[in-house]
């Protein structure tokens, strides 16, 4: 796995070893940066279940100006570090080694709203679900914050509607998806 773009291009990242984390592809990674490729400038970026930090470091290497990193495995959280500091960017970055619910109470408590929060749960246990909950109702995801979910390819998201969160784009991979979530109307 490598930094595809940016300052940091062709750096390879460290991976956790084990069935832990499950590491975003470069192929797949490569798809989602060319989407947001033109918003990523100087933005606020979360990145929750962050496991080897590729997807924040991809952001941070692309130009965004700040990424928080969400990882409750101390194994995969050296990992970041280890990538961070690799690639140079660990002054851009906030590391939080911490349950992702412990993360999201505290950073609501500060005020911000993110411009993107990308998560990538572990599957089949609906934390997908659990997480946009507590965003609907947070100061984390403001009017123009696009949350991206990567999700098993089974994972419904017919409940969005209910939140107040409307689904804009849905990029399907073979084994897994990215749903792209905003606010919507209220329901």
């Amino acid at each position: 796995m490598r930094v595809i773009a940016g300052k940091a291009r062709r750096t390879v990242l460290k991976t956790v070893e084990g069935q832990e984390t499950r590491p975003t592809t470069d192929r797949i990674k490569e798809t989602l940066f060319n989407i947001l490729n033109f918003d990523l400038y100087d933005c606020r970026f979360l990145d929750l279940f962050a496991g080897s930090g590729a997807i924040a470091i991809e952001a941070l290497s692309r130009g965004a100006g700040q990424a928080v990193l969400v990882e409750s495995s101390q194994k995969a959280a050296a990992c970041i570090g280890e990538n961070l500091e690799k690639t140079r960017l660990a002054d851009q970055a906030l590391l939080m080694v911490c349950d992702v619910f412990a993360a999201l109470r505290k950073l609501d408590g500060q005020g911000e709203a993110f411009d993107y929060i990308f998560m990538d749960p572990p599957y089949h246990q609906d934390l997908e679900r659990q997480v946009l909950e507590f965003l609907s109702r947070s100061c984390l995801m403001g009017d123009d914050t696009v949350v991206i979910v990567e999700a098993a390819l089974e994972t419904e998201f017919d409940y969005l509607s209910s939140l107040g969160l409307v689904c804009t784009r849905e990029k399907i991979y073979k084994t897994n998806k990215h749903v792209f979530i905003a606010r919507g109307e209220t329901v």
